[in-house]
């Protein structure tokens, strides 16, 4: 079905997408944008679907992105057609929650598509940069303002000025991983088993508990504890939180029903 990825579902309620471009190290050029938003916004709508790993290879995440499609275009060009604007439709169409289980290079592009993750897990070796500034020019799809908010503005300045790289355990100490696991295998241990925990919950309320943590990247503090406070309410008219809460008093498991 797809050329450039692959799709699975190796877990009860986990979908995981696989970068698959391994003569290029996953580099990431339109058309693989263009299936992987595909497959994200299927298993977005799958019923049978709560959470979504993303991953590439034991060698490479996504070693950045295509330079061969890049280098020829023109300012009227990548202006004009919204040059990789699709690159975040993941995070702002897909409501369930995307770990990225990242092993080998993340690079560039690869380090900006791990960062539009939700979670993020990393090998301890794993190899982070946004090296940009060696190619005449700057991170083009959030590099500059995500991994500044990760790892606060005078960090994030030295590598982007630098093009510098760092490692997972490095990515892991800085907040920019939530874990970091010493071997591929491992690390793809973790990330499947977060995702079948998060697919255990409810589906409302993961989807409202993604919504919320997003907010607290937007909005000011008070504007978004009122923002959390809302939807904390709106929760109250869900089958879940009624059946959360019951199943809590009672001691019994919750069978939820995702409504």
């Amino acid at each position: 079905m797809y050329e450039y990825i692959e799709t699975s579902e190796p877990r009860p309620g986990v979908g995981q997408v696989t970068l698959n471009r391994p003569k290029a190290l996953n580099a990431l050029c339109t058309p693989l944008i263009t299936e992987l938003n595909t497959a994200l916004q299927a298993f977005d709508s799958s019923p049978s679907i709560s959470a979504i790993v993303l991953t590439g290879s034991e060698r490479a995440f996504a070693a950045g992105a295509d330079i061969k499609e890049m280098a020829p275009l023109t300012f009227s060009e990548a202006y004009t057609n919204s040059f990789i604007e699709s690159w975040s439709l993941l995070t702002t169409t897909i409501k369930k929650p995307i770990i990225a289980a990242v092993s080998g290079h993340a690079l560039g592009g690869g380090c900006e598509l791990a960062l539009m993750c939700d979670i993020l897990y990393c090998t301890e070796k794993a190899n982070f940069g946004q090296p940009e500034i060696k190619l005449g020019t700057v991170p083009g799809a959030g590099g500059s303002q995500r991994l500044t908010r990760a790892i606060g503005k005078a960090r994030a300045m030295e590598l982007i000025l630098t093009g510098k790289n760092f490692t997972g355990l490095e990515a892991g100490s800085w907040g920019v991983a939530a874990r970091t696991f010493p071997t591929y295998e491992e690390l793809m241990e973790g990330a499947l088993s977060t995702a079948e925990t998060i697919a255990g919950h409810s589906k409302v309320a993961v989807m409202a508990a993604k919504e919320v943590v997003n907010k607290s990247q937007d909005l000011a503090l008070r504007d978004g504890v009122e923002y959390e406070r809302r939807v904390f309410h709106s929760l109250f008219g869900s089958q879940d939180q009624k059946i959360g809460m019951t199943a809590f008093a009672e001691k019994k498991k919750a069978e939820w029903t995702h409504k």
